[in-house]
């Protein structure tokens, strides 16, 4: 049973001129110290930032809260598993929230262009 859909869509150029402004300080705000490597490597990180942004803000409206409703945004990490799809590695009180809501599997799809990063949450009870 689907317990809820969350999606969001991230202006690249917003992102590269935030973390330009902010740098590492927002930078580990945001992300886990795995997703600034990830992302490091890339010419064009802020693309790639932006889908993890855009993952985590899917998440919590999936959830059904919003930021600063309890849950960190660096407590929700986007992952690789071996085959490079994007998974989310949960700790803190996003993942109290899956386990006291019963989230049984969590859906993650992340697409970006040059301009755009968006993401789509799927939970699942």
């Amino acid at each position: 049973m689907i317990y809820g859909v969350g999606i969001d869509l991230v202006e690249n150029s917003r992102m590269e001129k935030i973390i330009n402004k902010w740098g590492e300080n927002f930078l580990h705000r945001i992300f886990s110290s795995g997703e600034i490597q990830y992302c490091g490597k890339y010419v064009n990180s802020s693309i790639h930032y932006g889908a993890r942004f855009a993952a985590k803000e899917s998440f919590l409206k999936a959830l059904g809260i919003g930021m600063g409703m309890g849950v960190k945004l660096n407590d929700i990490e986007v992952v690789n598993d071996e085959n490079g799809k994007p998974i989310l590695k949960l700790c803190g009180e996003a993942k109290s929230q899956i386990e006291k809501k019963k989230i049984k599997k969590i859906h993650l799809s992340l697409t970006h262009t040059k301009s755009y990063s968006t993401a789509v949450v799927l939970l699942e009870k």
